[in-house]
């Protein structure tokens, strides 16, 4: 079944690309899938095809036909899951840590969607046959509380969810340093890095508006244990947001190197040297039930390697 959007653009996004302002808009699609429907002529801007290129104006009205999508020729495999809930329209799992969320750039297994795939036939088609069922995704080394659809109906409600901001996510991220607020928000726009492309940054062409909130939930000696509740969910949104602080996540590749302070302990130290990939955990998600209407929060205890550096820095820390 193939499905029709339209969108009037808002002051907000004057002068954006017409396949980035998509990107934005239509969640679970990739902007190279976006770019061939509009090569395919199933974009229109006021009624006429345009290139993926053109900048878009204030009162611009834009709509989209997406096909029916292929059938999913991901393969099936057969990959642990903890699994939180489950039910017809969704499940949610503990996403692991170092686990890719799906298929793309070469990557064809080994993947959250591989798993599913392996656990249910019934995943939600609108995020294409590359992405079955992903409602939102989780980076590749944040760990956590993540959901998928199990049929289309249920993805449109749940996608609506998070592009109202009324799901309720908390993070968990253990940071450098130590904040001197308890509490704050960070309020700094993010896009592309004008330098590096791979990274996200407030020095990009277009920033588009980010906020996280946090809470200190403890302090170290050279650490911060911290929660974070995002209002808006921009890529790499958290680890930037600290990073620009002066706060960033411990194990972070891209935002978050540092060198061990010389006072930590000798087997925090090699712990710490053996962590590959930002110590940010997805600690819960609430959101409304897509079906029943029924409010409903799940948790996730942190991952192994994050609970163990935490107790050799404090080892009563996680039991209290």
């Amino acid at each position: 079944m193939e499905i029709k959007e339209k969108f009037l653009v808002s002051v907000e996004y004057q002068g954006e690309r017409l396949d980035t302002f998509l990107s934005h808009k239509l969640e679970g699609h990739s902007r190279t899938f976006i770019k061939e429907l509009i090569k395919r002529s199933l974009v229109f801007v006021n009624s006429h095809a345009a290139k993926p290129s053109l900048h878009l104006k204030d009162g611009d009205e834009v709509t989209i036909t997406i096909p029916e999508p292929e059938p999913v020729a991901v393969e099936a495999q057969k990959i642990p899951l903890t699994i939180l809930f489950e039910d017809k329209d969704l499940i949610v799992i503990d996403k692991a840590r170092g686990m890719v969320t799906h298929p793309g750039a070469g990557r064809t297994r080994d993947t959250l969607v591989n798993a599913l795939l392996h656990h249910t036939k019934d995943l939600s088609s609108v995020g294409g046959p590359l992405r079955p069922g992903i409602v939102h995704r989780l980076d590749k080394d944040t760990s956590g509380v993540m959901m998928a659809a199990k049929n289309n109906t249920a993805h449109h409600a749940l996608s609506e969810q998070f592009k109202e901001h009324t799901t309720k996510r908390r993070y968990h991220a253990l940071v450098w340093g130590r904040l001197k607020k308890d509490k704050g928000q960070i309020d700094i726009g993010l896009g592309r890095d004008l330098a590096d492309r791979k990274k996200i940054s407030p020095r990009t062409a277009k920033a588009r508006k980010a906020i996280s909130n946090y809470k200190v939930l403890k302090h170290f000696d050279f650490f911060t244990l911290v929660e974070v509740s995002p209002e808006t969910g921009r890529t790499h949104q958290i680890r930037v947001h600290m990073t620009e602080i002066n706060h960033p996540i411990v194990g972070d590749p891209t935002y978050g190197s540092r060198t061990p302070p010389s006072g930590l302990g000798t087997e925090a130290r090699a712990v710490l040297k053996k962590i590959n990939g930002q110590l940010l955990h997805a600690y819960s998600l609430g959101f409304t039930h897509p079906t029943t209407k029924e409010s409903m929060e799940f948790t996730a205890p942190y991952p192994a390697i994050m609970e163990r550096f935490i107790r050799l820095i404090d080892p009563g820390v996680i039991d209290s």
